[in-house]
């Protein structure tokens, strides 16, 4: 090539380089203008506890104000919801996590949500591109924030994030099932699927607490709503939402969505808890292989099985490496994994664009009418809805999206694809659906428990229902509240609150006798465990930060789970009741006296109050929190919600410390009382801020701890009384 050909195309480059450059600034500039227009219509008051109130001209100045603060308070756990929905967390946490990864993409690809967002109403569509500008515009304005992966976010983004309690509920789909299938093409061992069921018991019970009472029942004649979701700690913030629109919102929000979860207006309030209704079912293919094409039965037809190819990236050391996996799916849904030697296809709940909308309106709603309204959109698949207002109704949603099968089968099993009755038959409307409205006891409770003891007598009936749309399954969480909420009455913010602490633990009334039973049952019983025996037969049942039969009982019943034998099948009520009741004496004895050997090795005697070992400690920001026996740690009182504990208190086993740190239960809280002005209070777990060096990191840890709720500033002036900072986005001094 000769000189002036090399000189033409260095120009020609050149040209090139500088056009896109400039089209790239003009680009940002016309974005930038864009952001620092509609921060103009957006205000943020910070109050005394960090809480962000957000005011907004329309509901997407709203929501970028919303997603803005967020960010500020917790960026790191923003971007981690949308790095996992979104199915690249393997590109950050490397190969352990592309079957995450690829859970996610089987049921929905980056096309298929650009072209959700596309197709969805103005009103949403407007919503998604203020949740993208408010996430861009605060990383415009914070040069200083390093993200882990997503420098850019963009407004198709939250139709992955339906997921969970609003949308398809992804996480019950085992990724080892998947793995194993995929990468192997084999069933997961039974010895394996032994394992995961027993860890799975040793984790803290996963659910919430919703109790609503009727004015009858109050001493301010007014409604009042208990909000007590369980959930791991740090898992949403607490935010108010207003617009000129009429939204005005306050309760928990998930970090990187932009509606309040659960929560309240001044009118209507919700609270879910975890469903037991059936909304996920799996299918078994019969899969054949013609010419090589593969094909799936389905009644007197063969169909093809649409196939894929889902492309993975994965970090390695400094490396980005790839991995395209071929996926199937049938009409069912995708090929997770292999049941009985068949491939099985599963089928949830998936609808972002409803799923997005629902939970936005349900926000808006002023009064029964409207939210019984809103609950036929049907998209909640894994709620409960426990509902109250200032028209004074209490009402109760046992579950929303229910799928209308052939009773003839049994879905708590995988059942045949190819036969076409085993296919949903659509969703059964609300009006078919579990509910209550406005019992005549004057309240109601769900604590992931049976619907059918949801208001004692005037309780739905079992019998009226198909047996999918519920499991008639008790907990301790849910007999605690009734005992609690029969034939009682009187009640305020603050009775209500006392009574979401009530330390009776209900499980050990059958575990510590069953104990107590066996160690008395011989004359020649072991001295070492006569004091200790003595303790926990004196007890009363009762969690306490001074309580050494506390301590002795949580640390025997959990041994119990952890090495106990039982028999297969029971549910954890029935679990406890076997060990109470019915396991082997000889093997209660065994183990408690290792608790007391434990105990007695790990902190020099077993003479422990439960506040010593039940710690809470914060000691940084960290995803996954690390604890520490040797720094500053705080004592609580409460105890695991699987002994009955309505303020649920749980921890991990597996920190490497001799002292428990809680990770989930409680987090965020709210009494809510529907007069004619709207009165709450609430408490967070720690504080509302990810960053240690805010003063919003910790603030309400020792409030927490002790039982002390803060009260919420619901009202402009109230707002303005308690404001620390007032702020537009991008302002932020």
């Amino acid at each position: 090539m000769d000189k002036k050909k090399k000189d033409s195309n260095r120009i020609v480059w050149f040209l090139i380089c500088f056009i896109v450059s400039v089209g790239v600034r003009a680009q940002t500039t016309a974005l930038l203008a864009r952001w620092e227009k509609q921060a103009e219509n957006i205000t943020i008051i910070r109050d005394d506890f960090g809480v962000p109130h957000v005011y907004g001209k329309t509901d997407a100045d709203a929501v970028f104000g919303l997603l803005y603060a967020q960010c500020e308070d917790d960026f790191n756990r923003v971007e981690q919801n949308y790095i996992w929905a979104t199915g690249r967390l393997a590109e950050v946490e490397g190969e352990q996590a592309l079957y995450s990864d690829l859970r996610a993409k089987l049921f929905m690809t980056e096309e298929e949500a650009r072209k959700l967002y596309a197709e969805s109403p103005e009103w949403l569509k407007k919503l998604c591109d203020a949740f993208a500008d408010g996430i861009n515009y605060y990383l415009y304005t914070h040069p200083e924030v390093r993200p882990k992966l997503l420098t850019r976010f963009e407004p198709w983004m939250p139709m992955y994030f339906s997921e969970g309690s609003i949308g398809g509920d992804i996480e019950r789909i085992s990724t080892k099932k998947i793995q194993a299938f995929y990468e192997n093409g084999i069933e997961i061992p039974k010895t394996m699927k032994k394992r995961e069921a027993r860890k799975y018991e040793m984790e803290e019970p996963q659910g919430s607490n919703g109790i609503a009472i009727s004015g009858k029942l109050t001493e301010s004649g007014s409604t009042l709503l208990l909000i007590n979701p369980h959930t791991s700690f740090y898992f949403r913030g607490e935010v108010h939402v207003v617009s000129e629109e009429g939204l005005n919102a306050y309760g928990a929000v998930t970090w990187g969505q932009f509606f309040v979860y659960q929560g309240f207006n001044e009118k209507t309030g919700w609270m879910h808890t975890s469903t037991y209704t059936d909304v996920m079912d799996e299918f078994k293919e019969t899969v054949l292989n013609s010419d090589g094409k593969l094909l799936y039965r389905y009644g007197e037809t063969l169909r093809p099985v649409k196939t894929s190819k889902i492309t993975l990236s994965y970090k390695e050391g400094e490396e980005m490496k790839s991995k395209t996996v071929k996926a199937f799916h049938t009409h069912h849904g995708p090929i997770t994994h292999l049941e009985d030697g068949q491939w099985t296809a599963s089928a949830m709940m998936w609808d972002p664009v409803k799923a997005l909308e629902q939970s936005f309106i349900r926000t808006k709603q002023k009064g029964y009418k409207g939210f019984r309204e809103m609950m036929d959109i049907r998209t909640n698949s894994s709620n409960n809805t426990v509902y109250a207002d200032a028209e004074g109704n209490i009402a109760y949603f046992h579950g929303n999206f229910i799928p209308k099968r052939d009773i003839a089968f049994d879905y708590s099993k995988p059942v045949d694809g190819s036969d076409p009755k085993t296919d949903w038959q659509g969703l059964h409307p609300v009006s078919e659906h579990i509910t209550l409205l406005n019992p005549k006891n004057g309240w109601l409770q769900n604590c992931n428990s049976t619907p059918y003891t949801a208001a004692l007598e005037y309780s739905p009936k079992k019998g009226d229902y198909p047996y999918y749309m519920s499991r008639d399954q008790e907990n301790f969480r849910g007999v605690h509240a009734i005992g609690l909420l029969t034939d009682r009455s009187g009640y305020t913010v603050d009775s209500l609150i006392q009574l979401a602490h009530d330390p009776y633990l209900p499980a050990f009334k059958i575990l510590i006798p069953g104990l107590l039973e066996a160690y008395y049952e011989y004359d020649d019983r072991n001295p070492k465990l006569l004091e200790p025996s003595e303790i926990l037969a004196k007890w009363d049942y009762n969690t306490g930060k001074e309580s050494i039969a506390m301590t002795l009982a949580h640390f025997y019943g959990t041994a119990l789970l952890e090495r106990g034998e039982r028999p297969a099948g029971l549910s954890g009520m029935e679990l406890i009741s076997y060990f109470g009741t019915d396991s082997p004496k000889g093997e209660r004895r065994r183990i408690f006296e290792e608790v007391v050997d434990r105990l007695t090795d790990d902190f020099g005697s077993w003479r422990v109050a439960w506040g010593e070992v039940n710690r809470y400690q914060r000691l940084n920001g960290a995803l996954r929190q690390p604890f520490n026996d040797d720094k500053p740690s705080v004592p609580i009182g409460f105890a695991s919600g699987r002994w009955g504990a309505l303020a649920a208190y749980g921890a991990r086993y597996t920190n490497n410390t001799k002292k428990l740190y809680g990770t989930r239960g409680n987090s965020f809280a709210a009494v809510v009382e529907f007069g004619k002005r709207v009165k709450a209070k609430s408490i967070l777990a720690g504080g509302q801020s990810g960053d240690p060096e805010s003063p919003y990191f910790d603030d309400q840890t020792k409030r927490y701890a002790d039982m002390e709720w803060k009260e919420v500033p619901f009202y402009k002036e109230d707002v303005l009384q308690r404001a620390v900072e007032t702020y537009r986005p991008g302002k932020h001094q």
